[in-house]
Formats: C-alpha cells, sequence, structure tokens
C-alpha cells in the first residue's frame, strides 16, 4: 500500500480494498521499523492515528466519506497541536503541549485525515539542512550521510521514504520546495495568505506561509483543496474564493508560455543538476508550451535581502519565549534578567541566536534605514521583476537549487555557503508568489527538482502544468533504495 498516491489510496478505500485502520496500521508500522535510520519524526501518534482511523472508516460506512477520508498524513511539528508536544525542534518547547489546534491541523482533522505524528525540522525553520534540530539531523533516504534539506525535512523524508503519503510543511525562504527538490518528492508553497497561518508557529510574519508535499502534484491537489481558504483568525489570510485544484489538472499544455530567467541558469550551478533542468524544458516543449528567456534583473539580490528581513521578523516574533509563560526555564533564576538570559541563552540553538542578533542589529536604532527599509525597497524591485515576467508568460521554469543533497556536517560551520542553497527559491517568497518543486531527474543517483512559479493565487496552473509533466515522465515514482518494502 505504502507504494501508492494519494489518489490511488483514496480510490483504494472507496472500492473496499483496504479500511482506514489498515491503512494507517501500515505505516506506523513503517514508521516504527524505518525511521531509525531517518530521525524524520519527533512525536508518533499511534494512537491517535488510530481512533481517527476508526471514527474515518464509520463516516465512510455511512457514505459520508470525502476525498481525504482515512488517509493518514503527517505533519511538521511547527503547527500546534492540542493535547500533543508542539516543539518546532527547539529545547525551548521540548515540554510544550499545545492546547489548541492550528487551523491547518483543524482542516486534516475534519477531512478524516489521521495524524500518524510530527515530524522534525530545523530549529523554529531556520536552516536549509535540517541539522539545527535539538532532537538531531534529519538522513536523507536517497543517502543516509547526506542531508534531505530543510527546514521541512522531516516532512520531505518521510514522505520519500514512504513512512507518510503525505505531509505538511511550512516555506519562508524555500522550506518546502528546496527538501522537496533533495528527496525526489513534489511540494507546493502557495501564494502568502492562501493557507491561514493560524496556530502555526512564526518564524517571519510576512514570508511564512504553509502548504502540502506528496509524491505528485494530483495529490498535493487533493492535499490544497483542505488547506486553502479565508480563516478570520489570521489578519492576513485572503478572502477569496478556493478553486477545485483537481478540476484543471487534465488541460492540456498547448500554447502555456513559460518563462526561463536567464539568472537563473548562471553561474554556480552544477552541470548535472543544469543538464535535468533542460531536459525538463525540452520535455515542455514537447507538451507543446512555448519556452521563452527572461529576465529577473534584481533576483540576484533576494539573498541579502531576505536575510535581512526574516532574521528582523524572527528577532520580533521569538522576543515571547522569555522563560515566564511557558516552554523552557532556567534552573534558579537569580532575577528577572538572569531568567530573561539564561532562559534563551540555553533554550536557543546557535543558528536561532545568529538570526536573532542579526535582526535585532537591523532594526536598531541607526541602523533600521540602513538595513531593513532598504531590504524592504529591494523586495519590492523583486516584486515588481516578477510583475513584469507575468505580463509576458504564463508561468516560470527553472532550478529548485543549484545542487544535489550536500553531506551532513559539510555547511554547519559557514553560514553564508549554507543560505546560499535557497538562492533560486527565496525571491518567490519576497513577492509573495506560488511555488512548486518536483522531481526532474538524477545527479550522481541523487534527486534533482525543477521549480514552477506562477502568479499569484495561480496555484491551479502550477499544479496542471506539474501533473501534465508528470503523465510523461516516471520521476515521482522512484524510491529509495532500502526503503521498497
Amino acid at each position: 500500500m505504502h507504494n501508492k498516491t494519494i489518489a490511488q489510496l483514496s480510490a483504494g478505500l472507496a472500492r473496499g480494498e483496504f479500511s482506514s485502520v489498515e491503512l494507517t496500521q501500515s505505516y506506523l508500522e513503517r514508521i516504527k521499523r524505518l525511521d531509525v535510520q531517518l530521525n524524520s519524526f519527533i512525536t508518533q501518534t499511534g494512537d491517535l492515528a488510530l481512533e481517527a482511523a476508526r471514527a474515518a472508516d464509520a463516516r465512510r460506512a455511512k457514505g459520508e466519506a470525502g476525498p481525504l477520508t482515512g488517509i493518514p498524513i503527517a505533519h511538521k511539528d511547527i503547527f500546534c497541536t492540542q493535547g500533543v508536544k508542539t516543539s518546532c525542534a527547539s529545547k525551548m518547547l521540548d515540554n510544550f503541549i499545545s492546547p489548541y489546534n492550528a487551523t491547518v491541523i483543524e482542516r486534516f482533522a475534519a477531512a478524516g485525515c489521521p495524524m500518524l505524528g510530527k515530524t522534525n525540522m530545523d530549529e523554529f525553520a531556520m536552516g536549509s539542512s535540517n541539522e539545527t534540530s535539538v532532537y538531531g539531523p534529519v538522513k536523507n533516504p536517497w543517502d543516509l550521510q547526506r542531508v534531505p534539506g530543510g527546514s521541512s525535512g522531516g516532512s520531505a523524508a518521510a514522505v520519500a521514504a514512504r513512512l507518510a503519503p503525505a505531509a505538511t510543511g511550512t516555506d519562508t525562504g524555500g522550506s518546502i520546495r528546496q527538501p522537496a527538490a533533495l528527496t525526489g518528492i513534489t511540494g507546493i508553497k502557495p501564494t502568502y495568505g492562501r493557507v491561514s497561518r493560524f496556530g502555526m508557529i512564526a518564524f517571519a510574519s510576512s514570508l511564512d506561509q504553509a502548504g502540502p508535499m506528496a509524491h505528485t502534484a494530483q495529490d498535493c491537489a487533493l492535499l490544497l483543496n483542505v488547506m486553502a481558504g479565508f480563516d478570520p483568525r489570521d489578519s492576513t489570510c485572503v478572502d477569496q474564493p478556493v478553486p477545485d485544484y483537481t478540476a484543471t489538472l487534465d488541460q492540456p499544455l498547448k500554447g502555456l508560455k513559460i518563462g526561463l530567467p536567464k539568472e537563473f541558469f548562471a553561474e554556480g550551478m552544477e552541470p548535472e543538476v543544469a543538464a535535468v533542468i533542460e531536459a525538463a524544458v525540452a520535455q515542455y516543449r514537447q507538451l507543446g508550451a512555448i519556452c521563452v528567456d527572461i529576465s529577473l534583473p534584481n533576483s540576484g539580490l533576494s539573498v541579502p535581502a531576505y536575510y535581512v528581513v526574516a532574521p528582523a521578523e524572527c528577532s520580533s516574533n521569538l522576543a515571547r519565549f522569555d522563560g515566564v509563560r511557558y516552554g523552557y526555564r532556567c534552573a534558579q533564576p537569580k532575577d528577572l534578567l538572569d531568567l530573561y538570559t539564561r532562559s534563551r541563552g540555553e533554550g536557543f540553538g546557535a543558528e536561532v541566536k545568529r538570526r536573532i542578533m542579526v535582526g535585532t542589529y537591523a532594526l536598531s536604532a541607526g541602523y533600521y534605514d540602513a538595513y531593513y527599509l532598504k531590504a524592504q525597497k529591494v523586495r519590492r524591485l523583486i516584486a515588481d521583476d516578477f510583475k513584469r515576467a507575468f505580463s509576458e508568460v504564463d508561468i516560470i521554469l527553472g532550478p529548485t537549487t543549484p545542487t544535489t543533497a550536500f553531506k551532513l556536517g559539510e555547511k554547519t560551520d559557514d553560514p553564508v555557503t549554507m543560505y546560499l542553497s535557497d538562492i533560486y527559491t527565496i525571491a518567490v517568497n519576497l513577492a509573495g508568489l506560488p511555488g512548486l518543486s518536483m522531481p526532474a531527474g538524477f545527479a550522481q543517483g541523487l534527486p534533482v527538482g525543477v521549480q514552477l512559479i506562477g502568479s499569484y493565487f495561480d496555484e491551479a496552473r502550477l499544479l496542471n502544468a506539474a501533473h501534465q509533466y508528470q503523465q510523461h515522465t516516471d520521476w515521482h515514482t522512484r524510491l529509495p533504495t532500502g526503503f521498497e518494502g
């Protein structure tokens, strides 16, 4: 069963080939047997999952099942989950049991999806390799000596190894698309405001966005149908009708105009990765798409702009973790200042501290105009570049990452090199656009992802373009060695 897509599993449940309890039990057994190699889960919720699976089977027996009823799912440990530890992979929240559910958790529960557990991640979603977790790094199922990408690396590894048919992730600067590319799965970051952020622990509030991770674009469409939609509890959530993302998957691509940014195909990309992307472009031409060269002249400024804006927002959002109300508290504080400084010093990891300090500096008197304000102006220029591009083309195509998955520990001592692994994804977050990564081939035995970028609220077109590509290729069906059975 674990080799089936969500669409296939849903059809099997509808035909009565297996029950949700049997399906959920199968995945729970795989997690117990195989996750010791990957460390992709922080918390397993087997009892809760089986209870939800029994309820899903009862709903189906009454004729009340929806497309995802009975399909198990894993959730990134950044979504508050009532009665379950929600840690953000940090010592700061290692003892935090959430008293309420995030909207994303609520919606999947209402759809009848049993929760297999909470997946590992970079601490507070800060990282590109899933090595900053207090619970240890996640390993890439394609090569256990390599990273799965971050910060949603636990979700990506779990889906790639078939420990879950799907998982939720969050994307602040590429944290759905980059791990999807490095582990050979499909993941989409929706338009900013398309999915509620209520109950999603904030890293950078103007950039964070939740999205689905699965094997196929069709599966992501089914998941996004549940996730997307207005939520009055999130002031940044857009009140706009949600289309059925599966309705347009089968539209032919004849005449689709695809832009190829010259800046994405310049120096810095591994030759083997470039060859895979060029093959994907050729495939789209065969499907009737028109590929044209475009320019995004300010995209090269996305990394420095992001690493001012994101740390600035993180320093503000993480101010609430002070050892007073909840979370980690230092032992025997001498006074209030000692409580604050030691609780934060002991509770946060090195990367989180680095970003808090950079952000606090950028927001401080005398530096706000020079750094934060200037970064926001650059952000507007980047968004304007995309706006001009989408007046000429329907979608934009390029690499998701400049390289394949790198080795564990290879970049931990060089934060700037680590940051550059998100060079192709960050501009999408700064502009608030939707972006999708899907498997397009292999380089030196490791997965390579191709990235599709759309205009605002044009997720359906991205999913259609990805689905049509996947109907004519089989990269999304490949399994990592050792996780087939």
